[in-house]
């Protein structure tokens, strides 16, 4: 499962410089609206402590993390939904992605320009988070004049994807995104099928002189997360490029601590973007490869089978697992088996966040 975030805000908030240090891609970056043009894309892998620690006990020659893909998409403006800077071209761009990373500048540095002469990040997500309503309504409009010709046809499908674009519109129209409008389990693949802007999972990044510490900005941004249940990562741009620069993992530790930090920002948000998503992780592991696989939470373990191979859900037999704790308590296979921690489970188990799995299958 691939997962891709789109990342999203105002020109100067520092989108481009956060996706050179997540990728080393080389996305340009000035002091100047729409420097970014075409969308550049970067597959990022998700550093795992607990898959490092696996492959060291067990001996693994190679490590293979999870990966998420960013997309860094030029800097919208006001009246983006109207064509404004290129606007429909970004928001075209955006709706590719299965969520939406959304930079808000939460510093001050009069080197660096503000499209609007100010830094405000509630008025800076207020511009973007508008756009993309408004470019939602428009869209819906238009579908539901189709549907409910095609509804009055008797097409019971229409029916369905009229009834929601209706449920959608009476949102938007208050103010509200298209994702706080709940959809019963028959209306969900209608509602990922009108591919709405407002609807995707929305992950807020703070981008800051110091990571290490909160600002009146990020204050605000917390709270506009709050009210909108979104998720917030607070980082320092300019400190995580700083950090991509060392390819030494023991020098990345060490300037880490010495900010006083366990992770870098990026790494938590990566992780938040796969959080986001309802996704987890299984590990398997031997002596070749020790690696990460993404799958959904609440997948049985023949669905887990199957992101490696189709074969193995078809022939889905059984499933030798462990919990990744467990053998870093015991810190071998054979001790997790005799400590009577490793079990063979069937086709109704559900996966468990950092199982460790061997399938068995037969085809």
């Amino acid at each position: 499962m691939a997962l891709s975030c789109g990342i999203v805000g105002l020109p100067n908030v520092g989108k481009s410089t956060i996706f050179n240090a997540l990728t080393n891609a080389g996305a340009q970056s000035a002091n100047y609206p729409f420097c970014t043009i075409e969308p550049n894309v970067g597959i990022v892998p998700m550093r795992d402590a607990r898959l490092d620690r696996l492959a060291k006990i067990i001996s693994s020659k190679q490590t293979i993390y999870n990966t998420v893909e960013f997309v860094d998409i030029a800097g919208l403006v006001k009246g983006a939904s109207k064509g404004e800077g290129l606007g429909n071209q970004f928001l075209a761009n955006i709706r590719e992605t299965d969520a939406i990373t959304h930079v808000v500048r939460c510093f001050d540095d009069g080197n660096v320009v503000h499209v609007e002469g100010s830094v405000d990040p509630m008025r800076d997500a207020d511009i973007i988070n508008t756009e993309l309503l408004i470019a939602d309504m428009e869209s819906l409009e238009k579908r539901l004049k189709k549907e409910t010709r095609a509804a009055r046809g008797g097409d019971k499908d229409a029916k369905i994807f009229a009834s929601l674009c209706e449920q959608m519109l009476t949102a938007l129209n208050a103010g509200e995104p298209a994702r706080t409008v709940d959809v019963d389990k028959d209306q969900e693949k209608h509602a990922q099928q009108l591919h709405l802007l407002t609807r995707k999972p929305m992950l807020y990044v703070a981008n800051t002189d110091d990571a290490s510490e909160d600002n009146e900005h990020v204050t605000a941004v917390r709270t506009l997360a709050a009210k909108e249940g979104a998720h917030v990562v607070v980082l320092s741009g300019a400190m995580e490029a700083e950090i991509a620069e060392l390819d030494d993992e023991e020098e990345r530790t060490a300037f880490l601590e010495d900010l006083g930090l366990n992770e870098s920002g990026l790494d938590r948000m990566s992780l938040a973007a796969f959080e986001l998503m309802g996704l987890q992780t299984y590990f398997t592991v031997g002596p070749k490869e020790a690696r990460a696989w993404t799958i959904g939470k609440g997948w049985t373990a023949p669905q887990a089978a199957g992101v490696i191979h189709t074969d193995f859900e078809r022939g889905f037999i059984k499933a030798e697992i462990y919990s990744c704790d467990d053998l870093f308590e015991h810190q071998s296979e054979a001790a997790v088996a005799a400590a009577g921690k490793k079990r063979l489970e069937g086709k109704a188990y559900v996966m468990q966040e950092g199982d460790v799995v061997l399938f068995r299958f037969n085809v």
